[in-house]
């Protein structure tokens, strides 16, 4: 009887087979992956803005100021131009905060005693 030999499978074959079985990436891979992260690097790099001089103007300053502000700070500066107390409804079209986030900024300013409530929804500054 002649028996069937098998075809012996190689140890590059079946380290080969495993890799891809596995998802297991390659050198290659990996160097393709890095080449891309350096494209994309240099492309966040040529579109970023360049760094701006020590100097400030006046104008920038303002704008920086504006974007520096809290909301309990729009919220406070709202309430204070207002002098016979400003209603909820005013304070919420001016700031365009939803209701949970400004009912929240409201307790808290009172909390710190720099508003009172006038009457139940008006608040003025004191």
């Amino acid at each position: 009887m002649n028996k069937k030999r098998s075809k012996q499978v190689g140890f590059d074959t079946m380290v080969k087979f495993f890799m891809r079985q596995y998802n297991i990436p390659t050198k290659k891979d990996i160097n393709h992956l890095m080449a891309r992260f350096d494209m994309l690097e240099k492309l966040i790099k040529a579109t970023a803005r360049p760094a701006k001089s020590g100097r400030v103007s006046s104008k920038d300053k303002a704008l920086s100021d504006k974007s520096s502000a809290t909301a309990s700070d729009i919220v406070f500066n709202i309430i204070k131009t207002y002098k016979n107390g400003a209603g909820f409804a005013e304070i919420q079209a001016k700031t365009g905060f939803d209701e949970k986030k400004l009912r929240n900024i409201i307790f808290r300013l009172n909390h710190m005693n720099k508003i009172k409530r006038k009457n139940r929804g008006i608040y003025i500054s004191s």
